[in-house]
């Protein structure tokens, strides 16, 4: 008998269980909706803007937030958005606040958020999720192709921590982990990521009710403190070095102090920068690649360092070269860290400590006055006459170029010009190239925490977006921006949002027609600048900004002469409406004292 073929039939998917309850239906008594709680919670625990982009899956915390006294500043790219919630922390000392919706935003913010991680930046990044009942279905915009539901993924290799919520339960507890830890030990990045249903979810009206904790930073012991201050006191040719943990601990008052009880000179990072007055007898200046050559030298001959809240990165030591920045063989090395893992990275350690840096210069420099008033200060005959004439030597290397009058305008004079327009408590963000390289190493501050950069990962449009997030945290202080046509040109988008968030901020666009940086050293290695300068036809293509600018409705000005500059820069400051001022530059490079290794790399071929 002759049966037929047997036949597989695939079990049916079962479909999703849905929510009983539509998110229409009234929220029970004593209750309330997930969003609406956390927006208040938000306000209670103190935040007073988020940045951020819109998306569906965030569209409860936008309608929470638009009933709220916390301001929501819209941008029109995520990286925008990021980089302004970075700018804002940093201003502000508050860890910045990200909205951002699943796939295509998280992605998108991804640089920013990143760039943040790599400098100590707290930041808060709350991204909206599918619903979590289609998680694996591959709904729209969601990010499943390795494991389902596994768009925070992404973010592991940069956060502190990535929470995910997959119970609106949990939702409370998770937002207060978040702001712990972000703010709590080495500062940085935290991701909530969100199912949309979640955020529509009812909660017990007091589900919001833990905040943070305030969490005593580490010390140093007393004894620790006395023996550094002995060895530094002990020291023929010490040096204090110090990193941007200095400026967001706000140690600058402490190091001053330490630095004159014990006449030690002081050498710092790019985010070191500000440490000191630019003009204090003790100051050595930047170490490393684009340093200057008496921070190098000192460093490099010393016989005990104290470093504090720097990771000794490759740029600001010479690629680890012994020649350039530092020769630890015969130093002694004392490092202070918020992060263990920092402690012995890059350099061997003869005394390592995990201390917020403003308490550990704090109890050092009770130390070193304690040892003073006992034995009197040690004897350092010459060397604040050292340090003045090493870096009055660097200096006239490029004192005729701060007065230049030539056209378009060496980056020299834009920073001249910039140093006078700008009131002493102004701040300066960069983007990365000249601006950020010549601004470390040349340009004079006064008041600490001025200088806002990218250091770690070294982001291209940094500049141009952070500058509204400082101008927000410190809305009655000046907020100029310095950047490269390339960064700036990268996404001008940044006007829109300011004008959108009245954000009276200054662009100075240094307009050299290339990725100058990398033009240059393409230039030195390969006798070309193929792929780094902007041409159409065989000529410079020039992009008018200022005329893009007026297009935003802000104001926009271009400079056609040197001495134009200084009143189009004070005009702006004083405006009440963002500034474009684009200004022709010429592309040269940034003086180098110390090495990258790149440099020996980099071979022609045929």
């Amino acid at each position: 008998m002759n049966h037929p073929a047997a036949t597989t039939v695939a079990a049916p998917v079962p479909e999703p269980k849905l929510p009983v309850k539509s998110p229409r239906d009234a929220t029970p008594a004593g209750e309330r909706i997930a969003a609406y709680g956390l927006v208040s919670y938000l306000e209670r625990i103190g935040v007073e803007v988020v940045f951020g982009l819109c998306g569906h899956t965030i569209i409860a915390m936008l309608d929470a937030l638009r009933g709220s006294r916390i301001r929501y500043v819209s941008a029109r790219h995520e990286q925008v958005a990021a980089h302004a919630a970075d700018g804002y922390a940093r201003a502000s000392g508050k860890p910045g606040v990200l909205l951002i919706h699943l796939g295509p935003g998280l992605t998108c913010a991804a640089t920013g958020v990143a760039n943040a991680a790599l400098d100590s930046i707290p930041m808060v990044v709350i991204a909206g999720d599918v619903p979590s009942y289609y998680h694996g279905r591959h709904p729209h915009q969601e990010i499943n192709l390795h494991q389902d539901a596994d768009q925070f993924q992404i973010y592991r290799p940069f956060c502190k921590r990535v929470y995910r919520v997959d119970r609106a339960e949990d939702l409370p507890r998770v937002i207060e982990r978040a702001f712990h830890l972000a703010q709590s030990g080495r500062p940085g990045p935290v991701l909530v990521d969100v199912p949309m249903d979640v955020f529509s979810a009812d909660l017990p009206a007091d589900a919001f009710s833990l905040t943070p904790p305030k969490v005593e930073p580490p010390r140093l012991a007393e004894a620790t403190a006395a023996r550094i201050a002995g060895m530094l006191a002990g020291a023929q040719r010490p040096v204090i070095y110090a990193g941007g943990g200095v400026i967001s601990s706000g140690g600058t008052t402490a190091l001053r102090d330490l630095a004159e009880a014990l006449e030690v000179p002081v050498a710092h990072t790019l985010m070191g920068t500000t440490c000191l007055p630019t003009d204090h007898p003790l100051l050595l200046g930047m170490t490393g690649f684009w340093g200057t050559p008496i921070a190098n030298e000192f460093c490099r001959a010393a016989d005990t360092i104290l470093a504090l809240g720097t990771r000794f990165a490759e740029a600001s030591s010479s690629s680890w070269d012994p020649r350039y920045s530092f020769d630890m063989q015969g130093t002694r090395l004392i490092q202070i860290d918020i992060d263990a893992a920092e402690i012995g990275r890059n350099y061997p350690v003869e005394l390592g400590a995990v201390a917020d840096a403003k308490l550990a210069l704090e109890a050092i420099a009770e130390a070193a006055r304690k040892l003073r008033s006992a034995h009197g200060g040690p004897a350092r005959p010459g060397v604040r006459e050292r340090i003045a004439a090493g870096r009055k030597a660097f200096a006239a290397q490029w004192a005729e170029q701060w007065t230049s009058e030539q056209f378009p305008l060496r980056p020299e004079r834009i920073l001249s010009e910039v140093r006078k327009a700008l009131p002493a408590d102004g701040f300066i963000t960069t983007d990365v190239g000249w601006n950020k390289n010549g601004v470390g190493q040349q340009f004079p501050f006064s008041v600490p925490g001025t200088f806002i950069t990218p250091s770690g990962l070294a982001t291209m449009g940094f500049g141009s977006a952070s500058v509204l997030g400082v101008k927000y945290a410190q809305p009655r202080r000046a907020a100029l921006c310095l950047i490269g046509d390339g960064g700036f040109g990268a996404n001008p988008s940044v006007v829109a949002t300011a004008m959108e968030a009245g954000l009276a901020v200054v662009w100075v666009v240094m307009d050299n027609t290339a990725f100058g940086t990398i033009a240059g050293l393409e230039s030195m290695h390969y006798g070309t600048e193929f792929g780094c300068v902007f041409q159409k036809d065989g000529s410079p293509y020039v992009v008018d900004y200022a005329a893009i600018a007026r297009g935003y409705g802000a104001r926009g000005v271009q400079i056609g002469a040197a001495a134009e500059l200084g009143p189009a820069l004070r005009e702006a400051l004083t405006a009440s409406v963002p500034t474009v001022i684009q200004v022709a530059m010429e592309n040269i490079a940034t003086p180098t004292p110390g090495y990258w290794n790149i440099n020996d790399i980099s071979r022609p071929g045929n």
